[in-house]
């Protein structure tokens, strides 16, 4: 669970670690004044999460957005939860975390190497619990959110132009928002609803996260889980048939078998205001496709008439 909240990436130690309960060590870079962080209060964080040998483990900067939590009870002495509540809004620190204690009551990710897990924290945000009732905290907490989203989605056109800019792309821009580069001419009819579209795929975040890819190269060289072991290759994509996002449906009919292009999808195309896993609300993507192959619907039997 303490891999929901978000990441920043901080300078080298100032004066070392300090000891805490249970062989907690802690070292807080940036101490602002305020009242500490107690179980019960909303939290808004960013975090990076690594090993003692500073491989990172997950990155809430990767993913483009700080990670918001109701923070629980420990569940042990010393653990991260305790940790946070020794912070207040604005700290930044470094905590670290012996693994076996972590990994007693959370699963060890099978790659994990190393006797210790680091989390650097940055508190982004705190609305304390207080003597607010359930009801008026719970209303506080999800107004500051969707004050933020509402920010995110005035941001977003800024970000895919800024992001267009930079990479030089000669893009074009459908009616519904879709910005698209042919980096490579196919040939033949373009793909058309109802087809089976056979595609190699990447697909990043604007600030060059890679999260998934169904090309082992591609997909090693960015770390995603898994990667040495899953097997890779083209996927089948039911165009028209809304079993991917619009952004998909929409963009590949653009392109014709041996085409490759580059797709800039807003959210309003991509994973909306929700988002999906390592995705935002309101976050714009980007895929890197070819065209494989182009299947076409097998005819319908005809049935004589008696």
């Amino acid at each position: 669970m303490f891999l929901a909240l978000a990441a920043i990436g901080l300078a080298s130690c100032n004066g070392g670690y300090k000891k805490g309960n249970n062989g907690m060590l802690y070292n807080i870079y940036t101490e602002k004044s305020g009242p500490r962080i107690k179980e019960g209060d909303f939290v808004l964080a960013n975090l990076v999460i690594k090993n003692d040998a500073d491989s990172v483990l997950l990155s809430t900067y990767e993913q483009g957005r700080p990670s918001p939590m109701v923070l629980p009870k420990a569940q042990f002495k010393g653990d991260i939860y305790e940790a946070i509540t020794l912070l207040t809004e604005g700290d930044s620190a470094s905590i670290k975390l012996s693994a076996d204690s972590i990994f007693k009551t959370a699963q060890r990710p099978p790659n994990f190497k190393g006797k210790s897990v680091i989390y650097d924290l940055k508190i982004v945000k705190v609305i304390p619990k207080g003597t607010m009732t359930d009801q008026v905290f719970q209303s506080t907490v999800t107004k500051y959110m969707s004050d933020m989203t509402e920010a995110e989605k005035t941001k977003e056109p800024v970000k895919i132009k800024r992001y267009i800019d930079e990479q030089k792309l000669n893009v074009t821009k459908t009616d519904s928002g879709l910005y698209y580069a042919i980096t490579k001419a196919g040939s033949g009819p373009n793909i058309a609803v109802g087809d089976t579209a056979v595609i190699n795929y990447t697909g990043h975040l604007i600030n060059g996260k890679v999260f998934d890819s169904s090309v082992k190269d591609e997909a090693v060289k960015a770390k995603l889980p898994g990667a040495d072991q899953r097997p890779f290759a083209p996927i089948r994509v039911a165009v028209g048939q809304r079993a991917v996002i619009a952004g998909w449906d929409q963009g590949l009919q653009l392109l014709n078998k041996g085409a490759k292009a580059t797709f800039v999808i807003p959210s309003t195309l991509g994973y909306g205001a929700q988002g999906a896993g390592p995705i935002a609300g309101y976050t714009p993507i980007v895929f890197d496709v070819e065209v494989i192959d182009i299947v076409k619907p097998s005819a319908a039997p005809v049935t004589a008439k008696k």
